[in-house]
């Protein structure tokens, strides 16, 4: 394996780390993957969190590219962008949630 593909998997999953790092983000990857594509409104109501709060939250998770988003008239919905972070999250659930 070369050296520079290394430090790319590397840097990938360090921003997945930092993203993972902070409790609040990670509780909304986690309700991403069980409950699936969500608008702000609806995660909103169900995460408890301030619509501020949750709006920083997404707006960090979608510049790392763990999350897309999905654009229908003015709701914008969010879901987990790639496998290896649905993966990663159902791993730390396995692990720590049963």
């Amino acid at each position: 394996m070369n050296i520079e593909l290394m430090q790319q998997r590397a840097d990938n999953a360090v921003v997945l780390l930092k993203a993972l790092a902070n409790e609040r983000r990670l509780f909304i990857l986690c309700y991403l993957l069980s409950e699936g594509e969500m608008c702000v409104g609806e995660m909103n109501k169900k995460l408890g969190l301030s619509q501020s709060a949750l709006s920083q939250h997404l707006a960090w998770l979608r510049k790392d590219n763990l999350v897309e988003t999905r654009k229908e008239a003015q709701t914008v919905f969010y879901s987990l962008k790639s496998k290896e972070v649905s993966e990663i999250i159902k791993l730390l659930n396995t692990i720590y949630c049963h």
